[in-house]
């Protein structure tokens, strides 16, 4: 689950740049996708996909969406994680929970935020990392 009563997750990631290899972008880019997909399914609004490979060397992807509601952000939260998971990607770190209006899933080479509306509007990620590209995801 997504919720633990220290509000974070730690695994043994398999994916990540350390592991080498030749396929670690093009791999980074389906992660991305799968995750966009897995928030697709449970009706997460305005998702953004963020490339980052050409700014910084934190991540390769962040993908970006807003809840309506707590349970919302839960049940996007849990999508993720456990579709991640199913595909063979446990998350290496989960900070924050439903609650708190913003949740960070960490996968290394690829980062998920989830928002609440007021708190995605206050932090701006989309402003912050501007010189990302960035993919507006239809509905």
């Amino acid at each position: 689950m997504c919720w633990s009563s220290s509000g974070e997750t730690s695994v043994t990631c398999p994916f990540s740049k350390t592991s080498g290899g030749d396929t670690l972008d093009n791999d980074s880019l389906q992660l991305a996708d799968l995750s966009v997909q897995l928030l697709k399914s449970k009706k997460a609004t305005d998702i953004l996909k963020m490339d980052l490979r050409e700014l910084t060397d934190i991540a390769d992807y962040f993908v970006i969406c807003t809840a309506e509601s707590d349970l919302h952000a839960e049940a996007l939260c849990d999508a993720v994680t456990e579709g991640m998971e199913k595909a063979g990607y446990p998350a290496w770190h989960i900070e924050g929970d439903a609650d708190q209006n913003w949740v960070l899933i960490d996968f290394v080479d690829v980062v998920v935020h989830i928002f609440q509306r007021d708190t995605r509007q206050f932090y701006a990620l989309e402003r912050l990392w501007g010189d990302a590209k960035i993919e507006e995801v239809s509905p």
